[in-house]
C-alpha cells in the first residue's frame, strides 16, 4: 500500500465530510447537546459517593456512544458512494481497494476522536473531573480508536446490506441502540450485562470507568483483558465488513 496515496484520500475524504452541513451538525452539534442535556440534568443528582454526581458516572459512556455513531455516518457515506458509481470509477484507477478503505478507516477515526474530545471538553466544562496518569489517559484514547475501527467495520456491514442512504441510516441503528443500551451510559444487572459481554462499547466503557472514575493503576489486569477482547472484537469486525462490502457492496 502507497502511505502518500492513503493520506491524500484521507485529506480528500475529510474535506468532502467537513462540507456537509447534515454531517457537521451530527459530527459536532449533537455530541456537545447531548453531553450538555445529560450535564444539566444528572450533574447535581447525587450518587451516595462525596463529590461524585451522576454525570461523573455517565461520562466515560458518553465517550463511548460518541464513537459508535460513527457507525450512521459510515454507513451513510458508502451507501452514498455506491449510488453515485463512485466505487466502480475508484475500481479504474490505480487506487486499490486496500489503500481506499484503509483511508476511510483513518478519516473516520478521526472524526471519532473529534467528536469523543468534543465531549470531553463539554463534560470538563460542566465539572466533569476524571483520575487517571498521563499513561492512563493514552490508554483511553487507545480504546477510543479500537471503538472507533469497530464502529466504521459496522458501518460497512449496513452499506453493504442497504440499498440506499436512507435504509443505511435505518440499519446502523440495529448496531447503534443495543451498545447504547448495553454499554455506555445506562447502568446494567445481571441480566444485560451478559448481552454486554458481546459488544464492544461494554469493554471500552468499563476501561474508561476504571482509569476516569476509580483511578486504578494501568497495570490493573482488567483493563488489559478488555483491550485484548476490543482489540481483537475490531479486527474481527472490520475484516468481515471489508470482506461483505467487496463481494456484495459493489
Amino acid at each position: 500500500m502507497n502511505m502518500l496515496k492513503i493520506l491524500a484520500l484521507v485529506k480528500t475524504e475529510l474535506r468532502k465530510i467537513l462540507r456537509e452541513p447534515a454531517f457537521l451538525f451530527m459530527m459536532i452539534l449533537f455530541p456537545a447537546a447531548l453531553t450538555l442535556v445529560f450535564g444539566l440534568t444528572f450533574g447535581t443528582m447525587e450518587t451516595g459517593i462525596p463529590g461524585v454526581s451522576q454525570f461523573d458516572n455517565m461520562a466515560p459512556g458518553l465517550f463511548a456512544y460518541a464513537c459508535i455513531f460513527i457507525i450512521m455516518i459510515v454507513a451513510q457515506t458508502f451507501t452514498d458512494y455506491r449510488e453515485q458509481g463512485l466505487l466502480k470509477r475508484i475500481n479504474l484507477t490505480p487506487t486499490t481497494s486496500a489503500e481506499f478503505m484503509s483511508s476511510h478507516i483513518i478519516s473516520n477515526t478521526i472524526l471519532s476522536i473529534i467528536q469523543v474530545a468534543i465531549v470531553a471538553v463539554c463534560s470538563l466544562l460542566i465539572g466533569f473531573r476524571p483520575y487517571g496518569t498521563i499513561i492512563g489517559f493514552l490508554l483511553a484514547f487507545i480504546f477510543m480508536i479500537l471503538l472507533s475501527i469497530c464502529s466504521v467495520g459496522f458501518g460497512l456491514i449496513c452499506s453493504t446490506i442497504a440499498k440506499n442512504a436512507g435504509t443505511a441510516t435505518a440499519l446502523s441503528f440495529i448496531f447503534i441502540l443495543p451498545q447504547m443500551f448495553f454499554g455506555t451510559f445506562i447502568p446494567l444487572n445481571e441480566a444485560t450485562k451478559v448481552i454486554a459481554y458481546f459488544l464492544p462499547s461494554y469493554y471500552a466503557t468499563e476501561s474508561l470507568s476504571l482509569i476516569f472514575l476509580d483511578g486504578v493503576a494501568i497495570t490493573n489486569l482488567t483493563i488489559w483483558f478488555n483491550l485484548g477482547i476490543i482489540s481483537i472484537l475490531a479486527i474481527v469486525i472490520v475484516v468481515i465488513g471489508i470482506a461483505l462490502f467487496k463481494r456484495y457492496g459493489k
